[in-house]
């Protein structure tokens, strides 16, 4: 005769490898309601965390941008001391195809020296150059800029300003 009680269920009982009392010819495991609950819980989890792993994705990119520019600084000082003059161009420091984290060229301009440039120099708020020897800059991650600092479009552009004395976020400048 089967194990059946008055109310034509099986009774309750110890079975091998279920950790609490199971119904007789139940097997262990999860329910789908707590599978479901478990995934809402971790979905929720994401949607948290994916904004600020985003963000900082982004700081990652501002910090070695801001890197190479220091780091391209230096080489142009060491070719301003062999040749008495600023490089014409970034590869003349062997960085003339190097990209920044949004893989974009960086731009270079030299200045001092050559008149014509001086109006196309990265400016502030007040329309004054910002360097008076070389711009140096990262686009950002639009890749678009302008000339004027105070642009929406030059806001996450990574610059050289004050002659090397800033580097950083042109929205910070």
């Amino acid at each position: 005769m089967t194990d059946v009680d008055m109310s034509g269920r099986f009774p309750l009982r110890a079975i091998p490898g279920c950790g609490h009392p199971c119904r007789a010819g139940a097997r262990p495991g999860f329910t789908l309601i707590e599978i479901m609950v478990t995934l809402v819980i971790l979905v929720l989890l994401a949607a948290i965390a994916l904004p600020y792993y985003g963000g900082h994705l982004e700081k990652v990119k501002i910090a070695q941008a801001s890197t190479d520019i220091r780091d391209m600084e230096v080489l142009i000082g060491q070719y301003l001391l062999d040749n008495r003059v600023l490089p014409s161009t970034l590869a003349d420091i062997g960085r003339g195809t190097l990209l920044d984290p949004w893989k974009h060229p960086y731009r270079y301009l030299k200045l001092s020296g050559d008149k014509s440039a001086i109006g196309s120099a990265r400016k502030d708020k007040n329309l004054v150059p910002i360097n008076s020897d070389y711009d140096l800059y990262s686009m950002g991650a639009d890749g678009a800029t302008a000339t004027a600092l105070t642009a929406q479009r030059s806001r996450d552009d990574i610059i050289r300003a004050n002659d090397g004395r800033f580097v950083g976020l042109g929205g910070d400048y």
